[in-house]
């Protein structure tokens, strides 16, 4: 009797222990998520890179991006992707096309640019992870591990300057061992930005440059 009431206080122990831990992790990423709520608009500029040793792939690109609430415009790979709040529109120089899309035909799942600061609050369990030193600068990992066992994600480390309280950096890992890396390079907080930015004017790819343009139904 006497051994048993040792192992349930053991398990009672880790049980509270993890539960605080979640906790205080989940207390970061909510302290993160409402500064940047904060802010009038954010500009990004960012590293991407995806490394898969076994399949010896390696590619890193550089990228940005202005959000205004739910509202971005970026630039990636050559391309422009702008969503107003109701469609995303995709541009693509090299071939001359658009590619508009209603926002319920976006995938839930995918890290967008507007669900990059909150995309933790829903699927996730939380866990606090290593304290580093990089390039001067103290980062605080938090560990996040999805709750659907048949997730394509392993797991996701989000790197936290615990002094500014703005994200260094996310760090992806796949079921397929593909590490996804965003670095965050730059980051600007209340510019001086047009009300265009985030608006895709038809007339002016269609008409002035003849670009083809693709619409949902």
């Amino acid at each position: 009797m006497k051994k048993l009431i040792i192992v349930l206080s053991v398990f009672l122990f880790t049980i509270n222990s993890f539960s605080q831990e979640s906790a205080k992790a989940k207390a970061l990423l909510d302290e993160v998520a409402k500064k940047v709520e904060s802010y009038k608009n954010i500009y990004l500029e960012f590293n991407h890179r995806l490394d898969n040793n076994d399949a010896d792939v390696h590619q890193e690109t550089i990228g940005s991006v202005t959000l205004k609430g739910e509202n971005y415009h970026l630039n990636y790979m050559g391309t422009e992707q702008i969503f107003d709040g109701k469609k995303t529109y995709l541009i693509i120089h090299e071939d001359e096309e658009v590619i508009i899309q209603n926002t319920s035909e976006n995938n839930n799942t995918t890290l967008t640019p507007s669900k990059m600061f909150s995309f933790y609050k829903n699927g996730f369990t939380y866990k606090m992870d290593a304290l580093k030193t990089i390039k001067g600068i103290k980062i605080q990992y938090v560990k996040l591990i999805p709750i659907d066992s048949n997730s394509e994600i392993k797991e996701v480390m989000v790197g936290i300057d615990i002094k500014t309280k703005h994200i260094y950096n996310i760090i992806e890992i796949g079921d397929n061992n593909t590490i996804t890396t965003l670095e965050v390079r730059t980051f600007k907080t209340n510019q001086p930005i047009s009300e265009k930015l985030f608006i895709f004017d038809k007339a002016t790819y269609r008409d002035q440059k003849k670009y083809t343009i693709s619409e949902p139904n």
